[in-house]
C-alpha cells in the first residue's frame, strides 16, 4: 500500500461559506497516480468542516446555511464568549456537529462520489480565514 499526502490552501468568508474541493481532490488522486483506495480529506481548525452535499448555489447552499442558524445561531450568548470574549460559539458547535473530514473510496482512479454529489470545505467562522484542507490518498 502507498499513502500520498497533500494540502489544499483556501481562503474563506466565514458565516458558513461553502466552498466545493471535489475537482481539487481528484485531481490529487490523479497525480497520486493509486488506482484504487481511499482518500481522507480533512480541515484542520475547530471552526470548519469537510462534508459531502449537493453542491447548488440555490437550494442546497441556501437550506444550509438556514439550517445551521436554526441549530446553532450565531446570535446566541454562548459560555465561549463569555469564556474567551469572542463571538464564534456557533462556528465551534456547527464544527463539532458536521465533523472535521470525509472519507471517499476510488477505483480506476476516479473518486466514487454520486452524481451530484460533491465535497466540500464549509467554514463556519465569524470572519474570512485562511483554511489548509489534508488530502490523504491510500491505496495500490
Amino acid at each position: 500500500m502507498k499513502v500520498v499526502t497533500e494540502r489544499i490552501n483556501l481562503s474563506t468568508r466565514g458565516f458558513t461559506d461553502i466552498i466545493n474541493i471535489t475537482d481539487h481532490v481528484q485531481a490529487i488522486v490523479e497525480r497520486s497516480g493509486l488506482e484504487e483506495g481511499s482518500v481522507v480529506v480533512f480541515v484542520r481548525g475547530s471552526t470548519a468542516s469537510i462534508t459531502t452535499i449537493e453542491y447548488e448555489p440555490g437550494l442546497v447552499k441556501k437550506d444550509f446555511a438556514e439550517f445551521m442558524e436554526k441549530i446553532a445561531p450565531y446570535r446566541y450568548p454562548y459560555e465561549h464568549h463569555k469564556m474567551w470574549g469572542d463571538d464564534n460559539g456557533a462556528a465551534h458547535l456547527r464544527a463539532s456537529l458536521v465533523g472535521p473530514s470525509v472519507v471517499v473510496p476510488f477505483v480506476n482512479g476516479e473518486l466514487l462520489l454520486g452524481t451530484w454529489q460533491q465535497i466540500v470545505l464549509i467554514d463556519f467562522d465569524t470572519r474570512p480565514r485562511d483554511r489548509t484542507v489534508f488530502v490523504q490518498v491510500m491505496g495500490v
